[in-house]
């Protein structure tokens, strides 16, 4: 259950005023964490996985939605 833990401590991280490379760590670390959640879930079905890989993606889309809008006016 270490992933869950981490996952749990990672849903925890600030996202304000972030640098660029911030947010792509970010954003990586959470696809990592959503994928290793994702092979959790395969096995076990709970829905608090679900829930919790749900707020991780919310997450990330935030994320990612910032850095694409910063990249398309540089």
């Amino acid at each position: 259950m270490d992933v869950i833990d981490k996952a749990l401590e990672f849903e925890k991280t600030s996202l304000r005023s972030l640098s660029t490379s911030d947010r792509v760590k970010i954003s990586r670390e959470a696809k990592a964490l959503i994928l290793d959640l994702n092979e959790i879930y395969k096995e076990d079905h709970d829905a608090d996985i679900m829930d919790l890989m749900k707020r991780l993606t919310a997450m990330k889309r935030k994320v990612e939605k910032r850095l694409k809008g910063a990249l398309m006016v540089a």
